[in-house]
Order: structure tokens, then sequence, then C-alpha cells
């Protein structure tokens, strides 16, 4: 491993440890306050620690799964320390993130033998769906991947310019068609303009909105069928951008745009400077749905590909 890419790696570790700062906090005081003068775990340190979970929004439904799973590890136990309980937490924590596929990515490698990678990004307006989308394409062609924008959100002129300014300044070619363009024909013809130039991954943006859902599914049905002409088993990933921020308002994002469309990636945005870090969890657990990405800061470099064991350490640890 050469020196900048240690560099690199320390560098993500420190945006994720002030992004989840706050949410360590949170549940720290409480678990702290939880066991305090206590020689075992009980009802009340349990009922803590619940709050504690829920308050950092982990969630109602995978808080109870949680605790439930914490019950049983310690159920012949009859003395437990802080330590103890903070390692069975852990532990809990990540065996959930693993049996959902969160933070098994590597670095933003793609799968063998799919060219052009194609991937729809869907969001409502507000998460960083276009930050998101620009960050993507900086960090792909950071490891040598060719990449090509699709600005199939029409509906917005600002989406349309947003993004082009995101195409600048990372160096990426996009195809557009200005505002109230049909969104499908922008996605067949970047599609069309990627395999003739052999490009590597193709980003597709889509517009943000969900007061329709129907009108939502048959527009986002229509740019896969539309794609499929070129490329049967496009797109590859379906990326769903959400707000940590928004806590439980997220997961509600998550629960419609899932019922709209084939959602089978996600990725958090704004996770710096919130105590909201837990709806990481919650969200995988409730959808069964990778999280790939989570946004750690405004830099180009602040998208990091989800590593489970990187954010449970992170968020589990004292200071």
């Amino acid at each position: 491993m050469g020196i900048f890419s240690i560099f690199s790696k320390q560098k993500q570790k420190e945006d994720l440890d002030k992004g989840l700062e706050k949410t360590r906090t949170s549940v720290f005081n409480k678990l702290s306050k939880a066991v305090a003068g206590k020689s075992k775990v009980d009802d009340e340190v349990l009922d803590n620690l619940e709050e504690a979970l829920v308050m950092s929004d982990v969630g109602v439904k995978t808080t109870l799964k949680i605790i439930d799973r914490i019950e049983a590890r310690v159920a012949k136990d009859k003395y437990l320390g802080t330590d103890e309980l903070n390692r069975i937490l852990r532990e809990e924590i990540e065996a959930l993130l693993e049996e959902n596929n969160s933070g098994d990515g590597m670095d933003f490698v793609l799968p063998e033998g799919q060219k052009p990678y194609v991937i729809m990004v869907v969001g409502v307006n507000g998460v960083g769906k276009t930050t998101t989308i620009g960050k993507l394409a900086h960090n792909f062609k950071r490891v040598g991947k060719s990449v090509v924008l699709g600005a199939a959100d029409t509906f917005r002129a600002a989406a349309v310019d947003q993004l082009t300014i995101w195409s600048e300044r990372v160096g990426v070619p996009i195809v557009s068609q200005g505002m109230g363009a049909d969104p499908a024909s922008v996605a067949f013809d970047t599609l069309k303009s990627a395999i003739a130039q052999q490009t590597d991954v193709v980003i597709i943006d889509t517009a943000g909105r969900l007061h329709n859902k129907v009108n939502l599914m048959n527009e986002l049905s229509k740019v896969k069928r539309v794609m499929q002409k070129l490329i049967p088993d496009a797109p590859h990933e379906i990326l769903l951008i959400l707000d940590a921020s928004t806590g439980q308002n997220a997961i509600e994002q998550a629960r419609q745009f899932i019922a709209a469309t084939e959602v089978n990636a996600i990725a958090l945005t704004k996770l710096d400077g919130t105590a909201k870090g837990g709806v990481v969890i919650g969200i995988s657990d409730q959808f069964k749905i990778p999280v790939k990405y989570i946004g750690v800061g405004e830099q180009m470099d602040d998208l990091q590909v989800f590593n489970r064991k990187e954010f449970v350490e992170t968020l589990f640890q004292n200071e």
C-alpha cells in the first residue's frame, strides 16, 4: 500500500469519526448512565440502552431486535460490566449489517463482465442526490474508470445545471437535453454514447419527486425499458440517496421509493454533524438492502464506500 493510500485511508477514518461524533456521544452518554453503579444487566439497563438507540435513530423495530439479541447473549451471565456490554452491542449491530450485505464493498470497484455498468440514481430533491452523483463520478475516475453522466432529471432546470457543473468539476462527459426533455430519451442517448466510447460507468440522474408515486413508478419504468433496448440487464444498480440527518423521515422515503422501484443499493448523505447516524443500522435492517456509500462531508473525497466494521468501531468508540 502506497503512502497516498495510507494517507487517504487515515483521512477517511478521521472523516467518519467526525461525522459520527454526535451519534457516538448520544449512545455512550446514555450507555454510561445505564450501567453506572450496576453489576449486572437488568431491565433498567436494557431500557436505558433501548432509549439511547432509539434516540440515535436506529428505529424502534431494529432497536427491539438488538435488545432481544443482547438479552439472549447475556441470559446465562450473572454479571456483565460496561466493556462486555459494549462488545456485545458492537457485535450484534455488526451482525445485523452483515446479514443485509451492508459494508461488504471494497473501494469503488465494479463487477466483472458488466461494461458499461449502469447506475440509476433515485431520491427526493434536497437529499444530496446530484452532489452524490458528482462524488461517485470523481471516485470512479480516481480508480481509473471512465464515466459518463446522464441528466435525466429534466423536471427541474436546476438539476440539469447542477449536474453539468459537477461534470465540469470532475472532468467527465455529460449527456443532456435540457429541462423538459424526455428522461427516457436522455438515458437512451447516454447509454448509446457509453457503448460507442466503451465507457466503464454510466450514472443516470432521475427526477426527485414523490408527490405522485404512480407517475414516478411509470417514469422510472419507462427509463428502464428504454435502456434495456441497448443493455438488456440495465440498470445494474438502482441507488437510492437518503439524507441521514432527517432520521425517521429517511426511512419513510426509503419505504416509498422501494415500493415504486427496484432499489438494490443505498447511499446515506450528510452523516457529518448529525446525531442520527444510527439510521444507517435501521435502514439496512428494515429493508434488507445494502448500504453501499456514506457521505461524511462536502468535498469530492467525502463519499466513502460503507465499511460495517469501521462504522461500528467508530460509532462505539468512547472518547
